[in-house]
């Protein structure tokens, strides 16, 4: 077992206990671990009668029915979003990528507005296929004589992200009275998460995720770009692999949870920090590190301003954008590679 392992699995486990226990109804440990109990041996019953739940516990509905699905759905569009960093990162060969910075979460963010106000059955097709035209249009725009620079994927990326951003704006305010729940979601919430929402969005992950993870190699090999061709890697082939599954982590977090910025930069850097460029490592590891981010995030989001509650997407440009300034400067000075 690898040594990073069991650290960032215990760190994702006490960031879902604290996302549970943490809110505006005060619990106690217990009453958090008994709700959870009780939830699971209330849906194992259905399949085993022979399993007896027992007597419901107090605080039973606020446990399991709204804490836990948020912190749930925080941590699984986390692991999503800082999946698709590594990939984007790998893809572009650019250590500034992200699909919140390269404008992929924004252009999703079309498709999702306009299934939620047409459509809501096909939310997240919409979402898949303007996230899939927003990466061949940064992509094609960005490369020059076969590479992406920093400079022209960084302008590009801005540029399309501020186009798609007035045409989702354009959408929301046309709604009249529904806008402001809908500028909310745009923003980042997990507020009214359900059970559904965190079954299709395991699903996604675990395709997505599962994929980027079982192909570490070809991430590893497509930095290589044109070289990695002499090495039989089919170049061509796993770019467009790969942007399908950018593009369906950065659809499918979107039209869940809004647009939120900055965990595909973020993760995926401190844990090339810690443990090297090697996407055998990196990629499960960025995806852990970036759920639990998430569900700090969202925590903080809950209680900062109290009882209000902040987009969680505030709270993530809060901690990503002096981050992002950092890498930037780095870059300038040639200290990341390119």
């Amino acid at each position: 077992m690898r040594k990073w392992l069991p650290g960032l699995a215990l760190l994702s486990v006490v960031s879902l206990f604290l996302g549970t226990y943490v809110g505006s109804v005060s619990l106690s440990p217990s009453d958090v671990t008994a709700g959870i109990a009780y939830g699971i041996k209330s849906t194992l019953s259905a399949f085993f009668p022979g399993i007896s739940p027992g007597e419901k516990p107090r605080y039973f509905v606020i446990i399991w029915e709204l804490r836990l699905p948020r912190v749930l759905l925080a941590y699984l569009v986390g692991t999503a979003l800082a999946s698709a960093g590594v990939a984007s990162q790998a893809l572009f060969r650019n250590p500034l990528a992200d699909p919140y910075i390269i404008g992929v979460s924004a252009g999703a963010g079309i498709g999702a507005a306009l299934g939620a106000i047409y459509a809501p059955q096909h939310m997240g097709g919409l979402a898949l296929a303007s996230a899939l035209l927003s990466v061949f249009i940064v992509y094609t725009v960005s490369k020059v004589d076969g590479r992406v620079p920093v400079d022209t994927l960084l302008l590009a990326g801005i540029a399309y992200g501020f186009l798609a951003g007035a045409v989702t704006w354009y959408l929301i305010i046309s709604q009249g009275e529904r806008a402001h729940v809908t500028w909310m979601w745009l923003m980042g919430t997990f507020n009214g998460s359900s059970w559904r929402d965190v079954g299709e969005m395991f699903i996604v992950a675990l395709l997505g995720v599962g994929f980027l993870v079982w192909k570490w190699r070809e991430l590893n090999l497509i930095l290589l770009g044109e070289e990695s061709i002499a090495l039989g890697l089919d170049l061509h082939l796993y770019r467009k692999l790969f942007i399908v599954a950018i593009a369906l982590l950065t659809a499918f977090a979107v039209s869940t949870a809004g647009i939120i910025g900055f965990i595909g930069l973020v993760s995926p850097h401190i844990m090339r920090l810690l443990l090297g460029p090697n996407h055998r490592e990196l990629t499960p590891a960025s995806a852990l590190f970036g759920g639990t981010l998430l569900v700090v995030a969202d925590l903080l989001a809950r209680i900062l301003a109290r009882p209000a509650e902040l987009p969680v997407g505030i709270i993530t440009a809060l901690m990503g954008a002096p981050f992002f300034l950092y890498l930037l400067m780095k870059h300038k000075r040639g200290e990341l590679y390119s």
